[in-house]
């Protein structure tokens, strides 16, 4: 029999056991802010689902407030790495669709903030007014027509791509399949290609003269 010892963790060793714990905190807090939102939700339930000690949440994320900023903090680095106008307009609708047939907690809590307006807001104006300018760019590089609101175009976009995890039900009646299906996202997503391509500038339009 080998004798106990009492090494303590490397440095790194600690440096991946906190990024689990705050991984596990992080995934456990959107279950529970989806099912209840921020202000149903409560911090022992989700240490509970974590696995961990609730304490953890204040020293990790600072409360329940903080935990709920980073997923927040989170959705929005990865909307940034998605959204640049480089990017066709139709594959990031396609990711975002893909995203939240994936995940529908990520859209039970977009209407849990939509329904309660005290809700802590990590998006601020200036990422706003960046979303608009990616969108200004889109419409200079003929993605979208000239004549089309751009704000209503955002709307609309956004609508498209929530519509499914929203109207499960419906959406099962109309496509004969459910929403978590390959078929569904592939004749969804292909139709919202479609749509796309029609909201685009006219040829005589486009800056290059050619169809986008």
């Amino acid at each position: 029999m080998e004798p106990k010892t009492n090494r303590r963790p490397a440095p790194e060793e600690r440096v991946r056991d906190a990024e689990r714990t705050k991984a596990k905190l992080l995934d456990a807090a959107l279950t529970e802010f989806a099912a209840n939102g921020y202000q149903g939700a409560r911090v022992s339930a989700i240490a509970a689902r974590a696995g961990v000690n609730k304490q953890l949440v204040s020293y990790y994320f600072g409360g329940k407030e903080g935990l709920y900023r980073a997923i927040q903090r989170e959705w929005l680095d990865a909307e940034r790495e998605h959204d640049a106008p480089d990017v066709p307009p139709e594959e990031l609708m396609r990711w975002y669709l893909r995203k939240n047939l994936a995940d529908p907690r990520i859209v039970r809590l977009v209407l849990w903030q939509s329904l309660a307006d005290d809700e802590p807001e990590e998006e601020s104006s200036a990422d706003i007014e960046a979303e608009q300018e990616r969108m200004r760019a889109r419409q200079a590089q003929g993605d979208f027509a000239p004549d089309l609101d751009l704000a209503a175009v955002q709307l609309a976009m956004m609508g498209m791509v929530l519509a499914p995890a929203v109207f499960r039900r419906t959406a099962r009646h109309l496509f004969g399949v459910d929403v978590g299906e390959p078929e569904f996202e592939t004749r969804y997503g292909d139709t919202l290609s479609r749509i796309l391509a029609r909201l685009a500038a006219a040829p005589e339009h486009h800056p290059k003269g050619n169809p986008p």
